[in-house]
């Protein structure tokens, strides 16, 4: 079937010593039967992912990239624990299969899981779908509801209560990434500095502590591929920890791409959230807090930090094609992405009647100097 989705081609660079890989499996008491067919997924911008297929299983590998600059960023070994202790609550995470940590193997830890077949909804749903308006509002409402249902697993008492470090998440959020973004500095991006400085005077107490998935998604999603509007897998949780749930919501909806946004939000739009159907940013937000019972006096943090946040991780990403760790063009143009989701920020803390449209306006008019030189 055309929809499932399926590797391609391994990027040039990124070669996996797939010799190394099959002894250390038979050595892990894997069978393998028949030679392996080797492709890579290229929806992920962070950790490489490749699909070793033999005759007998059907297998995922995850890496960290070379020239990873924060290891915390890409612990696999972490992510393969929070994964395997979350399945028997959560069963739509993905079967883990073995962890390595020896480096020699090839490079660095990595992982294996098996591979669950679906579709994988990225930047347009297959046009294979021909989905209805209501089949796209269906789809979206289950991936909120699949989102509040993590947010209600219970931790306390199983392996998962120690993926957390207790109150003061959103503290400790908003400084981590201010730091991060700090050591990811390149000379062509902005300094976020008004932005930081008003995450740190309105960052609000933790609404509550739960399992959050940090990276929530359209395009970690898998969907069934005789159900579509059904999710029966969930990727990407190198991130997850025990946190606020608001702060997973607010995240997730920096991806939130609608039809009326900036042009350059539209153009790098990685989930199909524009097609009719789809809830608006601010339908999700309200859906959420009514089935949650949540409450917050300051939406726009939430939203700022996500945007902040994403801003982070795309410098953290573009850092390595700008100096050279990674050869891939795709990251070439981040940095723009990066000045349009500074100005993003800055819009929503004016729209929360906060100083900031001459801010606003200064950087709006050095961004269009800067695409045009581009």
């Amino acid at each position: 079937m055309s929809m499932i989705d399926k590797g391609h081609s391994v990027r040039s660079g990124e070669e996996l010593y797939s010799n190394a890989v099959e002894n250390w499996l038979s050595q892990q008491g894997q069978n393998l039967v028949g030679p392996v067919e080797i492709t890579q997924y290229s929806g992920g911008a962070s950790n490489w992912t490749y699909r070793l297929k033999y005759q007998n299983i059907d297998l995922i590998l995850r890496r960290p990239p070379a020239g990873t600059k924060a290891k915390s960023a890409h612990d696999m070994a972490r992510e393969y624990h929070i994964q395997n202790a979350l399945k028997n609550h959560y069963p739509v995470v993905p079967e883990m299969v073995a962890l390595c940590q020896d480096e020699s193997i090839i490079g660095c830890d990595f992982y294996i899981m098996k591979r669950i077949e679906g579709i994988i909804p990225r930047a347009e749903l297959p046009k294979e779908l021909n989905f209805s308006e209501k089949q796209v509002h269906e789809l979206c409402i289950h991936m909120i509801d699949k989102l509040i249902e993590l947010h209600q697993v219970p931790y306390l008492g199983t392996k998962l209560e120690k993926f957390g470090k207790g109150d003061g998440y959103c503290y400790r959020q908003v400084e981590g990434w201010d730091h991060r973004y700090e050591k990811a500095k390149t000379m062509n991006v902005p300094s976020f500095r008004y932005v930081r400085k008003w995450l740190k005077e309105n960052t609000p107490l933790d609404a509550k502590t739960c399992l959050i998935h940090n990276d929530w998604r359209f395009d970690n999603l898998i969907l069934n591929p005789n159900h579509p509007t059904q999710i029966i897998g969930v990727l990407d949780w190198e991130m997850a920890t025990l946190g606020d749930p608001l702060m997973d919501l607010g995240t997730s909806l920096a991806y939130w791409v609608e039809e009326n946004d900036n042009p350059i939000f539209k153009a790098t739009r990685r989930q199909p959230t524009h097609l009719k159907g789809m809830f608006t940013r601010q339908e999700v937000v309200d859906y959420y807090l009514e089935k949650t019972g949540l409450k917050t006096e300051n939406w726009t943090f939430y939203e700022v930090f996500g945007i902040f946040r994403l801003a982070v991780i795309a410098q953290q990403i573009y850092y390595r094609y700008y100096h050279k760790q990674t050869n891939n063009l795709a990251f070439k143009d981040f940095w723009i992405i990066i000045h349009a989701l500074h100005i993003r920020a800055l819009s929503l803390i004016g729209k929360s009647k906060f100083e900031a449209n001459e801010i606003a306006q200064k950087y709006m008019a050095k961004f269009k100097e800067l695409t045009q030189k581009s």
